[in-house]
């Protein structure tokens, strides 16, 4: 009889991805993947660890899953493992502080998950056992294209990790500690992994990774002699994946995720700009606008600079859709920085835009420095600026009325268009008539706040948000 498992996943898409992984190998180790914890002989919680109400998060379901199993008398002897960043950032506290948790697996045990499990399973556990950590060190692994996967996401759209780790100096980012330094893949293994997911019909592949934009520069800086150019396009280099990517026969859009403006270029915005498949749409997180809070969060770039960066990706690429996130509230910060903050995004009317509130992630330089603000002091912040963006996000939808537009079915009634990423960006309100996971061209005749309507004459949305934080 099979090992039954069932796989909780939180956070971002990056770690969806990895507890796709996870789940491709307990199905190519025979074991039965189940939705339900309850009725499962092993559950895993696949953690987040970025922020504070990320932690809460997944302590709030780790122990969730265990009181449970407490109160099932069949499920007393169920197993419970912990994986994911919050797993490899604790490595060393987590044994000890949850003695509830039979093992911990960190980010380069996402391809060992099965034999770990077969070893716990194995294992009679004493009351007195500590938990079984298997993390060893640094996370250095990557994935490649045949590595064993068993996608989470509806059959027609998919992310694909293009690189892990990453190499910037923010101030207030625990990443780099958790998931190392930045290794890309090779744009042949991506490129193999793309085809593979076009031919299983998927409409639309989001490129992902910590800082997109940085991919293949580390393999430019790892050469024997860095001084020799290897091509013009600095060698495995993102403009030539996305190249590669658009030359791939089939009816797909590309989008383009976790791009860091200091990364940018001519040459990225021309590529761009002439690879049909890639969607005019890019997510470019600012995190500020003054120079102050820029140089506090060590973010490589200037006011000026971003100011210049995003009229030529405008300029450069015409219908482009922007998405960007900042913080408030970050050490230091004073009324005059969140004042130039908000006039910049008055000026600059993303179309897409998230505002966090500063979370003090122990670890960080930020979390060390002087003039930490008050929790109310951030909340008020925040809700100042989604405020402005609200109404810029009204006007922005409003432009659309009238417009045809292509868009993504994702299920009965509900679509989205090149400037609306999965999960976190608006929807567009479709007749249910539209056959899900394929393109169609409509009309916008309404809209509400973030999202829009392009429905018959008394038709009703499927669904109606009034707001998303993550706008």
């Amino acid at each position: 009889m099979s090992i039954k498992v069932s796989l909780i996943s939180l956070g971002c898409a990056k770690n969806l991805v990895d507890s796709e992984i996870m789940v491709g190998h307990l199905h190519q180790a025979g074991m039965q993947v189940i939705p339900e914890a309850e009725k499962a002989d092993v559950v895993i919680v696949n953690t987040c660890s970025f922020i504070d109400s990320s932690k809460e998060e997944s302590i709030g379901h780790i122990l969730e899953v265990h009181q449970n199993r407490g109160m099932r008398k069949r499920r007393k002897e169920q197993k419970l493992i912990v994986a994911g960043c919050m797993s490899q950032r604790f490595s060393k506290d987590l044994p000890n502080a949850m003695p509830e948790v039979d093992a911990f697996i960190g980010l380069d045990q996402v391809t060992k998950v099965a034999p770990i499990i077969e070893e716990i399973y194995a294992k009679e556990r004493g009351k007195k056992d500590a938990p079984v950590s298997f993390i060893e060190g640094k996370s250095t692994w990557i994935p490649d294209y045949d590595t064993p996967r068993f996608r989470l996401t509806p059959a027609h759209f998919a992310y694909l990790k293009i690189a892990e780790g990453c190499n910037h100096p923010c101030t207030f980012c625990i990443i780099p500690q958790i998931r190392g330094r930045h290794r890309s893949r090779t744009v042949e293994s991506v490129v193999a992994e793309a085809r593979r997911l076009v031919a299983e019909g998927v409409k639309e592949i989001n490129l992902i990774s910590q800082d997109t934009t940085f991919f293949g520069m580390d393999t430019w800086e790892q050469r024997p002699n860095p001084r020799t150019p290897v091509d013009s396009s600095r060698g495995t280099a993102l403009t030539t994946l996305l190249r590669e990517l658009n030359a791939i026969d089939g009816d797909f859009w590309i989008r383009l995720l976790y791009t860091h403006p200091a990364h940018w270029s001519d040459e990225l915005i021309k590529t761009i700009a002439e690879c049909p498949k890639v969607a005019r749409y890019i997510d470019i997180p600012l995190q500020h606008i003054s120079d102050h809070m820029l140089g506090l969060m060590q973010r490589e770039t200037s006011g000026a600079y971003i100011r210049d960066l995003i009229q030529r990706i405008r300029a450069g690429i015409p219908g482009i859709a922007v998405r960007t996130t900042f913080i408030v509230g970050f050490p230091g910060e004073t009324e005059a920085d969140v004042d130039e903050l908000c006039q910049f995004i008055r000026e600059t009317k993303f179309e897409r835009l998230g505002v966090f509130k500063y979370s003090q992630e122990e670890g960080t330089r930020a979390a060390k420095m002087a003039d930490q603000l008050p929790p109310k002091v951030k909340e008020a912040r925040w809700h100042k600026t989604m405020a402005l963006q609200k109404e810029i996000a009204r006007e922005v939808s409003k432009s659309y009325v009238g417009r045809k537009l292509r868009v993504l079915v994702e299920e009965p009634g509900v679509a989205r268009g090149e400037a609306d990423a999965p999960d976190i960006d608006g929807r567009v309100y479709v007749p249910k008539s539209l056959p899900v996971g394929r393109f169609a061209e409509v009309t916008i005749n309404s809209f509400h706040d973030y999202d829009l309507l392009a429905l018959p004459q008394g038709e009703e949305p499927v669904v109606y948000k009034v707001a998303k934080q993550a706008q």
